[in-house]
């Protein structure tokens, strides 16, 4: 009788490898992260922040709201604005990339796409799309999309034309609302709108590897008056993320850390 109990406990203490495996197949593995400030700067309250983007130690910005639409220039040392034009009013300003030296500035509901000259903010080509635009990367070779959905669709940055989609999934289950995006050495990091943590995805199988915590950067006083967390961008050279919100009064510098 002690013999058969000893197995009983043995089995529930390890299940045999063909079960473990099953139960990682099913609860794929997560990284779990934390945002580790290394210094905070302003940020401009009028900016409903849309997308964020770093390149040669200028940060673009684009903020939304319909009749408040704005593309930016900001200085990451200071988060002081250098340059801005406005969007014609009747449209929601929202994701925006960096492909070459043309900024690429999706909108919410209108299914336009603009382009604009890095250093002039000249406006050039318009691209036509179907469904919501709300978050826009560039990897390198295609654009990255997501419409606040679980989906991330992928484009061509010559024609605008969808190549590809790619589901995500947290842990199995579908990931909805994705919305800002970055992409970085191969991965995306998204925002998850409504939420205050950010995840990191794989594009190829569009599993998430790490979810990082991103809550209480902003202290109680800061967060009268503000919106949603909102706004990722990487700058290569410090190996650094820059991180606000939606009429956040502060910008943050930071790493992800375990």
């Amino acid at each position: 009788m002690a013999v058969a109990l000893s197995a009983v406990l043995i089995w529930r203490v390890a299940p045999p490898p063909q079960a473990a495996q099953a139960v990682s197949e099913t609860q794929p593995f997560v990284r779990s992260l934390r945002v580790d400030v290394l210094r905070e700067l302003p940020h401009e309250r009028d900016a409903y922040t849309q997308g964020l983007v770093w390149w040669n130690d200028h940060l673009f910005e684009s903020a939304g709201l319909r009749q408040a639409s704005t593309l930016r220039r900001l200085d990451p040392r200071t988060g002081q604005m250098q340059q801005r034009i406005e969007v014609a009013p009747e449209y929601w300003a929202e994701g925006l990339a960096l492909v070459d030296d043309r900024l690429f500035q999706i909108t919410y509901t209108r299914e336009r796409a603009f382009t604009y000259d890095r250093d002039s903010f000249t406006p050039s080509e318009t691209f036509d799309y179907d469904g919501e635009g709300w978050g826009l990367c560039y990897d390198g070779v295609r654009l990255v999309m997501s419409n606040g959905s679980d989906r991330l669709t992928f484009r061509d940055p010559t024609t605008f034309e969808s190549i590809g989609e790619q589901a995500v999934r947290l842990r199995g289950q579908p990931l909805r609302n994705l919305n800002e995006l970055e992409c970085v050495d191969g991965a995306v990091y998204a925002n998850v709108h409504g939420q205050e943590f950010l995840v990191r995805i794989d594009p190829a199988t569009g599993r998430v590897t790490d979810y990082i915590d991103a809550s209480g950067l902003l202290s109680d006083d800061d967060r009268v008056g503000i919106d949603l967390f909102n706004g990722i961008a990487y700058d290569p050279n410090a190996e650094t993320f820059y991180l606000t919100g939606k009429l956040w009064p502060k910008m943050f510098e930071v790493r992800f850390v375990e």
